[in-house]
């Protein structure tokens, strides 16, 4: 079998060192070169492209999302973001998302060495995951969410059908769901069903992706706290590193935001939402799992169906990883199978 061959730029001397031994160590993978920034990597990849990249963002000469934009453009690539764990590098990381990343693992100014050795499984299952991605549907995606509304002025691309029974929307996703979302939360109307949220995502990373959706689409979109009310024009993102569930308050519902161990490895995890959402909204309630790695959510969307509630699956094709719809659909959970294109036109036809 092929070894899955991965470049791996980055400025600092310790990471470009540590995730080399780490990749040489693994049976699937080899180093195809390693450089300090995009313009000493250039020369090196193209006598050998890889199969996937690892980036920095913050580097000389030329950042990795200007290099990220150029490699997109001119020869598609996996990439997978390698990130400073900060408030800024939250920012600019989501603007590398947009551009095309495949999945973000971030890391720490101080004690990097420890912590790449720390989370060895993560950064290869990262690099796994990209090899396979589907880049096609998330450089479809991304064009069909650019030639969306920019402004909040603008009139979402979907019009509102005929009420038909879910009063509300629970949504799970995972790699390559951010720009998913985009797509999904862009069409959705001032008035659009109350939707609450899980994406898997770092902490602090589920803040700035959501400030960053809140500027451009129309409905409110923030990160999720503990007690928030689940209304109408309002979508609710789980923060990261905690679960968020559903919860009866006395005049509706409403979101709880708490710690708690890792659930299908992930925190927060589509699982603990959906479970909640079947327990206490039922048929009230229309489920949507999309691209993304491994089965969270797939046993919760199932309870969800179980439960009478509505449920949706982002279809192969469009996936970026069909992992978690591709679950669900194999437990029974997904009462239908959709484009990511039509997902929001169905959401408002149902809710």
């Amino acid at each position: 079998m092929r070894r899955i061959r991965v470049a791996v730029i980055d400025d600092s001397a310790i990471v470009r060192q540590v995730v080399s031994e780490l990749i040489s160590h693994a049976a699937d993978m080899e180093i195809a070169c390693t450089a300090a920034d995009p313009l000493f990597a250039l020369p090196k990849m193209s006598d050998a492209w890889p199969d996937v990249i690892v980036l920095d963002i913050e580097m000389p000469r030329m950042d990795g999302i200007t290099f990220l934009r150029k490699i997109m453009a001119e020869r598609p690539t996996p990439v997978v973001i390698c990130s400073s764990h900060t408030e800024r590098g939250a920012q600019v990381t989501m603007q590398a998302m947009a551009a095309g990343a495949i999945s973000i693992i971030t890391k720490p100014r101080l004690g990097v060495r420890q912590f790449l050795h720390d989370v060895t499984s993560d950064l290869l299952a990262a690099i796994r995951t990209a090899a396979h991605a589907n880049l096609r549907g998330l450089q479809a995606a991304s064009g069909a969410s650019s030639a969306l509304p920019e402004a909040r002025s603008a009139e979402p691309v979907v019009a509102r059908a005929p009420r038909a029974g879910a009063r509300m929307v629970a949504i799970g996703t995972s790699t390559g769901g951010t720009v998913a979302l985009e797509n999904v939360l862009r069409q959705m109307p001032a008035d659009c069903p109350p939707l609450v949220i899980v994406q898997h995502m770092p902490e602090k990373f589920t803040a700035a992706f959501a400030e960053r959706l809140d500027s451009f689409c129309i409905p409110e979109i923030r990160e999720a706290q503990d007690g928030d009310r689940v209304l109408p024009g309002r979508a609710l993102i789980a923060p990261g590193g905690s679960h968020m569930q559903l919860v009866r308050v006395a005049s509706g519902w409403a979101v709880e935001v708490a710690d708690g161990p890792l659930v299908n490895r992930h925190k927060p995890s589509v699982d603990v939402l959906f479970r909640s959402v079947a327990k206490l909204a039922g048929s009230s309630a229309l489920g949507v799992i999309m691209t993304g790695m491994g089965d969270d959510g797939a046993r919760g969307l199932k309870e969800m169906h179980d439960a009478g509630a509505l449920t949706l699956g982002q279809d192969e094709a469009s996936c970026v990883v069909y992992g978690m719809p591709k679950e669900a659909m194999r437990l029974g959970g997904v009462q239908e199978q959709l484009a990511l294109p039509d997902i929001a036109r169905r959401i408002l036809e149902l809710a």
